[in-house]
């Protein structure tokens, strides 16, 4: 088995509401533009290296922050190969029986929605592995994303690599690698949700009602809050207890980007359900999931922030779809 180590830096549409989506046959979120990957050893240290550079053909025109994070221009990719060209070359080098990983999950559906829109085979995708979910599993974490820089200060590792670079940033996440029990690790992948919940179920939650969640969960990255919203995944509410999807009241805004609602199930109660958003430095926006079965003292404050004027004011931009508050 061979353990290859990848990144991807993509360019983005300049809004959600380009018109180049209107043409495209799938909803494509970033158009991969540079890639890098690193061989593990034996050793389970950084080896052979891979790195390219990739013409774009559906977003030509450079996102200002993509430009701005990773000193990519359009200049550069014009003398660049096309993604097949890449893809085939990338994928000789890889060689047989590989399993990929990320620092993160928001490779792996990009890459596939590449290889979609490209018409290639996506069969080779089946290993793929979070790095993320390992590292929280053997430092203590809980089920939140840790970014690579904090993972190396962990370690005490040195950047001596360019960070917002493919090859860079795979080149520092084997250097985590190297310091993670990876084999034991993967053994324990498959259920890494199940545990990482239970060790969040044995800490006592900060929340004022004092009570923990029933779910703990970070979504994916969205290009914009009106994206986020209009994932059912992240902000339906599903009774744990029989699996019935429910009937949502009105989003309630708690400032700070903090946003609940609340849901009723006929036979086991209600259920309150908490949306912590994020703005990254690169326009995108990403949530903490929290599920809670609501008592007496959370439908209590529910109802009083959703009787508050201002409250009510800006549920009315999320109902939109907007996303905006």
């Amino acid at each position: 088995m061979q353990y290859i180590v990848l990144d991807l830096e993509w360019n983005q549409a300049m809004s959600s509401r380009a018109a180049i989506f209107n043409k495209l046959p799938i909803r494509l979120r970033g158009e991969i533009i540079q890639i890098g990957a690193v061989k593990l050893t034996e050793d389970m240290l950084p080896g052979e290296e891979f790195k390219a550079h990739i013409k774009p053909v559906y977003f030509r025109r450079m996102h200002y922050k993509v430009k701005q994070l990773t000193g990519i221009d359009k200049e550069r990719l014009s003398k660049s190969e096309k993604f097949e060209t890449v893809m085939k070359r990338f994928l000789d080098w890889c060689g047989p029986d590989c399993t990929f990983l990320t620092w993160g999950h928001d490779d792996k559906g990009i890459m596939e929605q590449n290889l979609i829109i490209h018409d290639m085979d996506i069969d080779w995708m089946d290993n793929w592995i979070n790095l993320q979910v390992i590292f929280n599993l053997q430092t203590e974490g809980d089920g939140n994303q840790k970014s690579l820089v904090k993972a190396m200060e962990h370690f005490g590792i040195e950047q001596t690599r360019v960070a917002h670079d493919a090859l860079g940033d795979a080149y520092n996440t084997a250097l985590v690698c190297s310091k993670l029990n990876l084999l034991e690790g993967l053994a324990k992948y498959e259920n890494a949700g199940s545990l990482l919940a239970n060790r969040v179920s044995q800490v006592k939650n900060p929340s004022a009602d004092g009570t923990t969640p029933l779910e703990h969960t970070v979504s994916r990255v969205y290009n914009s809050k009106a994206e986020l919203f209009s994932d059912k995944d992240l902000t339906n509410i599903i009774c744990p207890d029989c699996g019935a999807l429910l009937k949502n009241f009105r989003w309630v805004n708690q400032g700070d980007r903090r946003y609940m609602t609340m849901a009723s199930c006929p036979k086991h109660g209600k259920f309150l359900l908490r949306l912590k958003l994020r703005h990254a430095e690169d326009d995108t926006w990403s949530a903490t999931r929290l599920l809670y079965r609501a008592d007496e003292n959370m439908a209590s404050y529910y109802k009083r922030r959703a009787s508050h004027p201002r409250s009510r004011g800006r549920r009315k931009h999320i109902n939109k779809k907007t996303g905006k508050s």
